[in-house]
């Protein structure tokens, strides 16, 4: 299988190579965005005779050390690795999430390459897609090095009804089911075309797609190593439950942040992991089993602290439904320690108007039916299901990506 950034190397790419030595480029990507080889964009786009002038990163920076909407701040300099001007694209602000007319001035090219993990709440893909908008507005070609889906690009998997209206924002710009079986090029694209916008060589935007990769396998089947996007996805089974365990992030519930299995690993001081993990297996839910654990964790919630909960381990990727078993798990810990348990008020992704819990589930309706004793399988037919019309839209994604080859 080789990932754009592969591609771009090889001879049918060759007119694109040339364009891209001739034009002024600009770069959105991070360390973990690399080839076959292990080498990052930025290393193997040198290797090409391609040299940027501008960088940009997306959340958790260059090089994925920033946590969790942490602020990025821009350096006042270059970047003291590569020499050359870069820019945060996840600052403390909504604008800062978009690059500016100023600084795409003078650049013909905005070539995108990151890593994706399937999931509507990864900020990335909507990094991307406001790069290309504002890269379309001043007139800057964008140039997407695509990349598969690591849990899979099968629309027999879609899971997490698109968002309601009025409860889009950073964790879902566009209505989207929350796995969402697309890959970051076929993404960008269709919110182009939606634009009105031209896709192509000669348009707003092109991709250089990814070959020998069958939709229906995931980043365990690769033959190639998953590199962690971000300092809490670790591995492709943290990706695998990321479509639910980040449900998690709306609550006082531990999501394992600070423990070496971040989203696998659950719990809270409150909870009594041995019932939890019981309520889980009466529960039935297919491909997944969970166990009682104690756990501290070094940092975020509860940090130090003796938490009781589950470990998560998934037996049966095809049959595994991340959100409705976290919607489940959710529900359960309610109802274990009602008393104790919250849904989160903090601000999230730059909103503070609406619970975090119902901007990743799109709407307020799974939150109102836990708080009111819902039963698991209520609460999980409120969000789980995606629109028929959502598993041809992945085809047509697809298609659409074929016109829109570099």
């Amino acid at each position: 299988m080789l990932v754009g950034l592969d591609q771009i190397a090889t001879g049918q790419f060759s007119a694109t190579r040339r364009r891209l030595r001739s034009s002024r480029v600009a770069v959105l990507t991070h360390s973990a965005a690399t080839d076959r080889r292990g080498y990052t964009s930025l290393e193997a786009l040198e290797e090409l005779g391609v040299h940027p002038r501008i960088l940009f990163t997306p959340e958790h920076g260059l090089d994925g050390a920033a946590q969790a909407q942490e602020a990025v701040p821009s350096p006042d300099g270059n970047d003291s690795e590569w020499s050359l001007r870069s820019i945060s694209l996840y600052g403390d602000t909504k604008e800062s999430l978009s690059p500016s007319a100023d600084q795409l001035s003078g650049i013909d090219v905005l070539l995108i390459d990151l890593c994706d993990v399937g999931s509507r709440y990864y900020t990335y893909v909507w990094t991307a897609l406001l790069a290309a908008r504002a890269a379309r507005a001043a007139g800057v070609h964008s140039l997407v090095l695509d990349r598969p889906n690591p849990i899979s690009g099968d629309p027999a998997l879609l899971e997490g009804a698109p968002q309601a209206e009025g409860y889009l924002s950073f964790v879902g710009l566009e209505p989207l089911p929350i796995r969402h079986s697309l890959t970051l090029g076929e993404i960008v694209v269709r919110y182009l075309l939606q634009d009105g916008a031209d896709v192509g060589p000669d348009g707003a935007a092109s991709v250089v797609p990814v070959r020998g990769w069958e939709r229906h396998k995931t980043a365990r089947s690769w033959g190639r190593p998953f590199i962690p996007p971000s300092p809490n996805m670790p591995s492709a089974e943290t990706a695998l439950v990321y479509p639910g365990g980040c449900l998690l992030e709306g609550t006082n519930l531990s999501e394992g942040r600070g423990t070496t299995l971040p989203f696998l690993t659950i719990g809270a001081p409150f909870i009594d992991g041995e019932k939890l993990a019981h309520a889980l297996r009466d529960a039935v839910l297919p491909g997944v089993i969970a166990r009682p654990v104690g756990f501290k964790p070094s940092f975020d919630k509860f940090a130090g602290e003796l938490c009781g909960g589950v470990m998560l381990h998934v037996t049966d990727e095809r049959t595994f439904r991340p959100v409705t078993t976290y919607l489940t798990l959710i529900n359960l810990a309610r109802s274990l320690a009602p008393d104790q348990f919250q849904f989160s008020t903090d601000p999230y992704e730059f909103e503070t108007a609406i619970p975090a819990f119902d901007l990743l589930t799109g709407s307020s309706a799974a939150r109102e039916a836990i708080l009111e004793g819902a039963s698991p399988t209520r609460v999980a037919e409120l969000v789980a299901p995606v629109p028929e019309e959502w598993h041809e839209a992945v085809w047509q994604a697809e298609a659409d990506l074929g016109r829109a080859l570099a």
